[in-house]
């Protein structure tokens, strides 16, 4: 029989890495956390500059439930770490052509805003909410949080995709349901929140709708860095150890077992099982650059497909914006064409779409007084497509984006700054070690998706797991969470 595991050690303190941390602590494995940067959160990195404070992001939080059983696990409730708020509407969307959408599931309201933009497209509506049900069913309540680790796997879930035609984009079955335009994107945009292209992304993430209207969008009171935090307080809670400000340098085996992990600051120790929450192509290339095997899923990982990136500008400025909501999407004049710029042709267009994040609608402690925390983001192609001086053009860029944003909700935005950064792909590949400066790892299309995706198991040291972005289910915090849920299950599976 094999030894029964009591330790562990988790590289990389994200989301996926806090959520597996608290679940193997809370069943008594030993788990110790390494985590390369100064603060734990990995994407939801937080900044406070000036008075203001900045969430890196992600900062829409969907299925409450999946975090609330992290607590549940332990016999203890979030809600003593961490205090969540209805957000509504969800977003508000806006066009261009002036044309306005508030997206909520207040299904009175939306049925109104639907009515104003095509009458006919009420009926369709309701159609997909009916597809979108069934995707939700199928793609996340029975398979997000369950390990694909075999081709068989995957022909048990074929009937179920088949018959959603998980083949097709989520634009073309959206299109397929509603006429209008602007429904049609105000019903697809929400794959660009984890990494996918509307228009070649499985239509199976129509199931983020059907997520958000039964759970809600929910804010974090005082950031996302706040739930992040209270992650961190209940993993130690637990007897977990996180050791900050100190990168894993490499992953040790020996034969086809991880044996370890060495950090940047010499510290070195052994554990049963080792797991990785960093960038799958930075661990599999770097950490285990020992390793045969490794090596050979790097070249594999080489001719992956990945997400773009994002070019973000957080800004601080004076007076207060009660009639800006929470979440914000300012879609440019093109869809289509902006999008395949940005995924295919690996330019960066004159035009973006934005999404805009206005915290202190909500909480107006993330600012001095009188004052509003902004971030504006805009998708942009990774480093592989787009090979250009960051530094050179994100001035540029910025003031662009500034410019859109007076032009289109604040006229003197120029004058009111108070404090601006902006993220670019570059921090990404530096800070995250992303790989070609990419914001969700993989790009989530069906060829790289489930048993597609890095396994939440390395197929050759049976001890070495993955979880976040690039393993399954993919990108995004209820996915990310996800991920902890299915990997700590095969983990858990040692102890029997």
């Amino acid at each position: 029989m094999p030894p029964v595991t009591r330790s562990a050690i988790v590289v990389g303190a994200g989301f996926g890495g806090l959520a597996l941390g608290i679940r193997l602590q809370s069943a008594g494995i030993d788990t110790t956390i390494v985590e390369a940067r100064d603060k734990a959160g990995g994407r939801a990195y937080v900044w406070e500059r000036d008075g203001f404070t900045f969430d890196a992001g992600p900062t829409v939080i969907t299925d409450p439930a999946c975090l609330s059983e992290l607590w549940a696990l332990s016999g203890r409730d979030m809600a003593e770490d961490v205090s969540l708020v209805p957000v509504t509407p969800f977003y508000r969307l806006n066009w261009a052509d002036g044309v306005s959408f508030d997206y909520s599931n207040d299904d009175p309201a939306l049925t109104a805003e639907i009515a104003k933009l095509n009458p006919d497209d009420v009926a369709g509506y309701r159609k997909f909410l009916d597809y979108a049900a069934g995707v939700y069913e199928e793609g996340y309540v029975k398979l997000g949080a369950k390990a694909f680790l075999d081709f068989a796997s995957m022909i048990k879930a074929a009937p179920a995709l088949a018959r959603y035609q998980a083949w097709r984009s989520v634009y073309s079955v959206v299109s397929s349901f509603v006429k209008d335009e602007h429904l049609r994107q105000a019903l697809s945009f929400h794959t660009l929140l984890v990494g996918g292209n509307p228009m070649t992304t499985s239509a199976i993430y129509a199931l983020i709708h059907k997520l958000e209207r039964d759970g809600g969008v929910w804010f974090a009171q005082g950031g996302t860095n706040r739930l992040i935090a209270g992650m961190v307080t209940h993993f130690e809670r637990l007897g977990g150890v996180l050791r900050l400000n100190d990168a894993a340098t490499s992953i040790e085996t020996v034969g086809d077992r991880a044996t370890g992990v060495t950090t940047a600051s010499g510290w070195s120790a052994q554990a049963d099982m080792i797991a990785c929450n960093g960038d799958v192509m930075h661990v599999y290339r770097d950490l285990l650059k020992t390793s045969r095997s490794a090596q050979r899923t790097k070249k594999r990982l080489d001719r992956k497909r990945y997400s773009p990136s994002l070019f973000v500008v957080h800004f601080g400025i004076k007076g207060t914006w009660p009639g800006i909501p929470h979440h914000m999407i300012l879609f440019g004049p093109r869809y289509k064409g902006l999008l395949a710029d940005i995924y295919d042709h690996g330019v960066l267009p004159e035009d973006f779409s934005l999404y805009l994040h206005h915290p202190t609608v909500t909480d107006p402690s993330m600012a001095p007084e009188g004052h509003s925390t902004f971030y504006a983001l805009a998708p942009v192609p990774h480093m592989g497509k787009f090979p250009v001086d960051w530094a050179e053009i994100a001035p540029i860029l910025e003031k662009r984006i500034l410019d859109e944003i007076g032009r289109r909700l604040i006229p003197d935005i120029h004058e009111r700054i108070v404090t601006k950064f902006s993220y670019t792909p570059n921090d990404f590949a530096q800070d995250l070690n992303a790989h070609l400066g990419s914001a969700f790892s993989l790009e989530p299309i069906l060829t790289q998706s489930a048993w597609f995706r890095v396994h939440n198991r390395d197929d050759q040291i049976p001890n070495l797991y993955f979880v976040g972005a690039g393993t399954h289910p993919g990108a995004g915090i209820p996915g990310v969470v996800g991920s902890a849920k299915a990997t700590a299950a095969l983990m858990l599976e040692e102890l029997r």
